[in-house]
């Protein structure tokens, strides 16, 4: 079994590309991943790649921004390729089959995010219910 799930913060602007020939949308983000605290309380993250492939990657381009909250599900995939200086890289990443904008920004010109939250409080309108209206 290979799942891997993630929620984190983009370290900077999702940027897309297109594969050459066949044109499929791409975007590699870097999530900051919190760990849990060590024993002297500080704070740790772990700063793992994502790709994302097809219309989640355009949509990731369009809707998310440095610093703003993502979750990814996928799998951990490893690779290496050739540097240009004629040593092998390793990569190790996670290739993701499914993105959640847990915030977003309206557009590429919009520094607003979204957080999720509004000023309404559901709690507050809720009508109560007579115990002798229950049939249990």
């Amino acid at each position: 079994m290979n799942k891997v799930v993630l929620i984190g913060r983009l370290t900077k602007d999702p940027e897309l590309k297109y594969t050459p020939g066949a044109g499929t949308a791409v975007t590699t983000v870097t999530l900051a991943v919190d760990r849990r605290y060590t024993k002297d309380q500080k704070k740790e993250a772990d700063f793992i790649p994502v790709v994302i492939w097809g219309k989640s990657a355009e949509s990731t381009a369009q809707y998310m921004r440095k610093g703003l909250l993502m979750g990814a599900s996928g799998r951990i995939q490893t690779r290496s390729y050739d540097h240009k200086d004629g040593h092998k890289v390793y990569v190790t990443e996670v290739v993701a089959e499914e993105i959640k904008f847990l915030q977003w920004a309206n557009d590429k010109n919009d520094n607003a995010a979204y957080s999720g939250g509004s000023d309404y409080d559901g709690y507050e309108d809720m009508t109560p219910i007579d115990d002798g209206d229950i049939p249990f």
